[in-house]
């Protein structure tokens, strides 16, 4: 069936797609990962925090490093860096929409500067001899939908393929994706263009290619809580309890022990959604102080 046939791919997610949850995804059958957004200039800088989020295991691979900034020689230094160190490929994030990035003229804020973006796509190009990939938005708002001509542009300087979510920056996460501008792109480049938005399931991945032509999907808060959509699409109670036990393994294996917590009560309240009192169980994990005792309050309400 052509169903199984389907590239599905995580997308990246700040405080998100860490080891725990890309490795899990990856065993639920995700195609090739890419890891939480990489500030370029604090990675040059020497950011511990920073340089912890470039970590990866072997069997994570191929992966791609998603650099965030907007000084090209910065970007191009920091894709070097990710390249010595065994990145698979580098991804540049053009499609960030929080305000506290696009302040400072990264993420969708590129896209409101196609020459300036040319410039950081080539020197980018030039710096790295492995796979490189854009991550953009439909535009930055309504009057300047213009991803056929930044995805125009990526593939005039060497990109390798570019991921579309058709929203705007100012429509944020809200109203329906255009998949239609998916489908624009698609039709503008001859590189492969990797579709994002609005993917629930298997069968609406199987819907945005058959819509766009696109090479493959990417599933980002979609995949929040399931991680089984990488799969089947759905997964019998007894095999999420696993999924859910192994990624809480996971979390116990590779994270610190403020930072676990932190993963286990944000993931197990997604694992609840559709619990009977869901939004109390949540509510209850959040207010406890040790893994032990979130795992103890969400077993207990399975």
């Amino acid at each position: 069936m052509l169903e199984t046939m389907i590239d599905l791919r995580l997308a990246p997610m700040a405080a998100v797609t860490n080891t725990p949850f890309r490795l899990v995804c990856r065993e639920c059958g995700a195609g090739p990962l890419t890891n939480e957004e990489i500030d370029a200039r604090a990675l040059l800088q020497g950011s511990a925090r920073t340089a912890e989020l470039t970590r990866f295991l072997p069997e994570e691979r191929p992966i791609a490093m998603q650099l965030l900034g907007a000084d090209p020689d910065v970007l191009a230094e920091a894709a070097r860096r990710l390249e010595a160190a065994g990145a698979d490929a580098i991804d540049l994030n053009m499609g960030c929409p929080v305000t506290k990035i696009v302040s400072k003229g990264q993420g969708a804020a590129l896209m409101r500067d196609p020459l300036g973006a040319a410039v950081i796509l080539r020197t980018m190009r030039k710096a790295i001899g492995i796979r490189f990939t854009v991550k953009i938005r439909g535009g930055w708002d309504e009057r300047t939908v213009n991803a056929v001509e930044i995805a125009r542009i990526a593939e005039g300087e060497g990109v390798d393929a570019i991921t579309v979510h058709p929203r705007t920056r100012s429509q944020q996460y809200a109203g329906v994706a255009p998949w239609e501008i998916i489908a624009s792109v698609v039709d503008a480049v001859a590189i492969p263009v990797v579709g994002n938005g609005d993917i629930r399931s298997r069968a609406d991945a199987a819907a945005m290619i058959a819509a766009t032509g696109c090479a493959a999907v990417m599933i980002g808060r979609g995949a929040l809580g399931a991680p089984w959509i990488f799969g089947a699409g759905d997964a019998p109670r007894t095999e999420r309890a696993r999924i859910i036990r192994r990624h809480t393994e996971l979390i116990d294996t590779h994270l610190s022990a403020p930072t676990a917590l932190v993963q286990l009560k944000k993931h197990l309240a997604w694992y609840a959604s559709g619990f009977p009192g869901a939004a109390k169980l949540r509510e209850t994990l959040f207010g406890l102080e040790t893994a032990a005792a979130v795992q103890d309050a969400f077993w207990a309400a399975w």
